[in-house]
């Protein structure tokens, strides 16, 4: 044999060698130790230390190893087979979570319930369930509102919950790049936003809660296209549900009266005190929707400050609240995005954002409105919503 095929013979052997030492670390416990997004720290077999694993332009071990042969060193073997095994690991978790809640309880097709499951459907997003139909003899698999999402529903969930919560766009996206190797353009988020927002939406409004007999309304001002937009809400005061919200270019009687009207229509009843300020638009509003010679009567309280008794301090906590949103945007492009963040917000605030005065309940718990959303709450609460 000569001494070319001796020497390529040797570095085939210990390249196979190394493959075994990285795959005999990976099979041990704690050896291996993510600092951050492309640094690891793997332990020395010897016991003497750490080496440092770093993954820029390419592939740098710390090892006596890789510093003087400049090899592919058993260190990086462990860390690349680990963070492989990894995301094969976290892939499976994550449809897991995606088919968690969701069962076929009719056929899709001809709404018989008449189903039985029929084996799985595995592709490059994860496992599904699969169903067939008794009746009409028909294959089917449920459709729980991400069919056919490119990003598996926690990392869409944790985009939603992060803007709601106040975090940019771009922010988001820089968050889910570095901590989930997810790449993803900020208008991405936005479309979600504006999908599950509606979704949603549609959903929570067809729900009744069980509210207290006293209502307080307010506004404040909001950046719309460059110009200043008045952003009208009315909360239950007991419960800190947010009942309804409008948007509009002015203070008159018209847009005051437009956020009772919703607020009478989510609820079906009316309240027996609706509390304001001093604004003229609420009082010529309040005669116009509330006014009645009949008893039961709703009675207007006005002008109430921060110290009476009776007080505005609720809604304004919550106007407070979604400033917090609001500064991050710094101004909205158009009134039709605002009415969607307004909208997507009111759905957070009642049913995401557990509330510390309330107990650490939802406003929507508080109001007796249960849907055991269980760990992941957006999640359950999108699935909830979604009908095939």
């Amino acid at each position: 044999m000569s001494y070319g095929y001796v020497d390529l013979w040797i570095t085939m052997t210990n390249n196979a060698d190394r493959k075994t030492r990285g795959f005999a670390i990976l099979a041990q416990s704690r050896q291996i130790e993510q600092k951050e997004l492309h640094t690891f720290k793997v332990r020395s077999q010897s016991g003497n230390g750490q080496y440092v694993v770093t993954n820029g332009v390419g592939w740098d071990c710390s090892c006596p190893d890789h510093v003087y042969r400049q090899v592919e060193c058993k260190h990086i073997i462990a860390v690349r087979f680990w963070l492989e095994l990894k995301k094969k690991i976290e892939k499976e978790s994550l449809f897991q979570l995606q088919n968690e809640f969701v069962e076929a309880t009719e056929c899709k097709f001809c709404g018989s319930s008449n189903i039985i499951k029929r084996g799985i459907r595995r592709n490059k997003k994860g496992i599904t369930q699969r169903y067939e139909c008794k009746d009409c003899q028909r294959r089917f698999t449920v459709d729980n509102g991400f069919f056919k999402m490119k990003f598996n529903p926690k990392i869409v969930t944790l985009g939603l919950d992060l803007y709601f919560k106040g975090i940019s766009l771009r922010k988001i996206r820089d968050h889910l790049t570095q901590f989930y190797d997810v790449t993803i353009h900020h208008s991405t988020i936005y479309d979600w936003l504006r999908k599950y927002s509606k979704l949603i939406n549609g959903y929570v409004n067809t729900l009744e809660p069980e509210l207290s007999k006293v209502w307080n309304a307010d506004e404040m001002m909001v950046k719309c296209g460059g110009k200043w937009v008045w952003l009208w809400n009315v909360m239950d005061n007991e419960t800190r549900f947010l009942i309804s919200n409008h948007i509009s270019q002015g203070r008159e009687i018209g847009d005051a009266r437009a956020i009772f009207a919703k607020a009478k229509r989510m609820v079906g009843t009316k309240p027996d005190f609706v509390v304001t300020d001093g604004l003229q638009s609420y009082r010529d509003a309040f005669k116009k929707e509330f006014f009645t010679l009949r008893n039961p009567r709703t009675q207007h309280i006005r002008n109430v400050g921060f110290r009476d008794k009776t007080n505005n301090n609720r809604i304004e906590r919550f106007h407070g609240t979604f400033r917090e949103r609001d500064k991050v945007l710094r101004g909205l492009k158009k009134e039709e995005t605002a009415k969607m963040i307004a909208e997507g917000f009111r759905a957070y605030y009642n049913f995401l954002r557990p509330h510390q005065a309330l107990e650490s309940k939802t406003p929507a718990e508080k109001a007796n409105i249960n849907p055991d959303l269980g760990r992941n709450r957006w999640l359950s609460l999108i699935q909830k919503s979604f009908k095939p």
